[in-house]
């Protein structure tokens, strides 16, 4: 049933809601302080059985990785997934909240800066960790990784490693080696900064350090978000993309991201509505001509397939053609029903779509990755957020002033549109249960309300229109809220600075500059 909301002020298991609190202004912090916090039984061990439940069946079956189209995919490609991890990185590192016990957000400490500012690479700078550097300018680079690209040589810079074994990177985030993926995101963002040194050999540290912040906070609003956010509920936060003018002459419209002198995490935000893109992982990845498709994680069945698991010296031939998570240029679409269909092996790999459904990899994660248990990524995320007192979808949506979904409509399984993918509601017995009844866990109701629209996506077989889901008027609306709120609320951020910037003329192709361009120029 649908739970009181609650006036300022009142506090919540010892949490302080007041105009006081530091809640206002805090490292971390919520959106809607007001609302009561979602609980799923008269006990803890209710609330845990629960939510076992729900994130079991959050998880899919097993689903080797395959060369070819999938019925599960959007039409974002998969480098995308990733970059949002990147900016996750950015963003957040909490190591201190656990999933055994209630944790108090005004005691939890955000060790990353809540600034768009690349702290995950710059670490603290030359002057405080010199090892990451070069000569004080350039970052320290190794390598190369090799490989083939449609036939042609490929090669690639590894990241800068110590000698214990396994070989850690050295970098600002150790997270950002989590797999062959975000590490090799991480080294185009090295290389990025050099290539830009070495174009432009007068420009100080601080000056190139500030040409690729703006550069990176450009891709974050004008090309990832509106990649993962639907146009209308962009439309109402930032009207200047749909309008194509700037944002000085159409102001952007904050209704729920407030704060009083610094602004803050909202755990709305990082525990619940970013985390979307856990479902947008695909169970593998072919990285170049010769290596893949090799699962995320390894997995029973796999046949001994490595997996491309990362805080490790990956193999010399691990280059990734990034051409085959991105499209830099027009690929085969390929063909799901004919396996040796060679368009297969070269197309464009696409992200899963945004829905209810993660991956079987997912659901039982290395211990390098998750050293305590649960091992289940969605039953963590559950646990997480009600350990954290997140309020459910339902009171979120309306304070929003939006109508909650349904019961009925808030859907479990892949959305293919393919009845079968579907095990239920989440109040199904199977599924959930009539304690989810107008009690849904925020990331799941998130996930649940996304929006279908379909996406043009070019191939050398022609556009292909491919349907794809993006966050909605609940989700959507703290992402978008959250992310322009933060660079607004940044003093050094392009939009505090000068808002009338646009990217160097020289990395746009045809007036635009997003992750593609980004991509194209750090990894030639």
């Amino acid at each position: 049933m649908a739970q009181p909301i609650r006036p300022h002020g009142v506090g919540t298991r010892g949490i302080n809601l007041s105009r006081s609190s530091v809640l206002f202004g805090g490292p971390f912090g919520r959106m809607f302080r007001a609302l009561p916090p979602a609980d799923f039984g008269n006990t803890e061990a209710d609330s845990q059985k629960a939510l076992k439940l729900l994130g079991d069946s959050m998880c899919a079956k097993v689903d080797p990785p395959a060369d070819r189209p999938d019925g599960e995919e959007s039409g974002i490609p998969a480098a995308y997934t990733y970059f949002g991890q990147f900016v996750d990185h950015d963003l957040t590192f909490d190591p201190a909240s656990s999933l055994q016990r209630t944790n108090d957000p005004d005691a939890l400490v955000d060790y990353r800066t809540p600034r768009f500012d690349l702290d995950n690479v710059y670490g603290k700078g030359p002057d405080d960790q010199p090892y990451l550097y070069a000569d004080g300018r350039h970052f320290n680079v190794a390598g190369p990784l090799t490989g083939k690209a449609l036939g042609k040589d490929l090669t690639a810079n590894a990241l800068p490693r110590s000698s214990a074994k396994p070989a850690r990177a050295i970098i600002g985030d150790p997270r950002n080696d989590e797999n062959v993926i975000i590490s090799q995101l991480q080294g185009l963002f090295l290389r990025f900064h050099n290539k830009l040194i070495d174009l432009n050999p007068d420009w100080s540290f601080a000056e190139v350090q500030q040409k690729v912040r703006f550069h990176y906070q450009w891709i974050v609003l004008n090309d990832f978000l509106p990649k993962i956010v639907a146009a209308a509920v962009l439309k109402e936060v930032v009207p200047h993309l749909s309008k194509h003018t700037n944002i000085v002459k159409d102001k952007p419209k904050l209704e729920f991201f407030h704060y009083k002198n610094e602004p803050f995490m909202p755990l709305e935000f990082s525990v619940a509505a970013y985390r979307l893109g856990h479902s947008m992982v695909r169970p593998g990845y072919r990285l170049n001509d010769d290596v893949g498709p090799l699962p995320i994680f390894p997995f029973k069945g796999d046949n001994g397939k490595p997996g491309l698991t990362g805080f490790r010296e990956f193999p010399a031939n691990w280059s990734i053609d990034w051409g085959r998570f991105i499209d830099l240029e027009p690929r085969p679409y390929g063909d799901e029903n004919d396996d040796k269909n060679p368009g297969n092996l070269t197309r464009t790999q696409l992200a899963y779509r945004i829905d209810t459904s993660a991956v079987n990899a997912l659901g039982a994660l290395p211990d390098n990755v998750a050293p305590d248990l649960p091992r289940n990524l969605a039953e963590r995320n559950l646990l997480r957020a009600w350990r954290l007192r997140l309020p459910s979808g339902q009171n979120v949506a309306r304070a929003m002033g939006v109508k909650p979904l349904a019961d009925k409509d808030i859907l479990i399984g892949k959305f293919t549109g393919d009845a079968n993918d579907i095990k239920g509601s989440i109040i199904d017995p199977a599924v959930g249960g009539m304690i989810f009844a107008d009690n849904c866990p925020l990331w799941t109701y998130v996930l649940a309300e996304t929006i279908e629209d379909v996406v043009s996506f070019a191939t050398t077989d022609g556009k292909k229109q491919i349907k794809t889901r993006r966050l909605g008027l609940v989700g959507g609306r703290i992402v978008a809220e959250t992310f322009v709120g933060l660079l607004l609320g940044d003093s050094s951020s392009y939009l505090a600075q000068d808002p009338l910037w646009t990217p160097d003329p020289s990395l746009m192709e045809n007036g635009h500059f997003g992750l593609r361009e980004f991509i194209k120029f750090a990894s030639a």
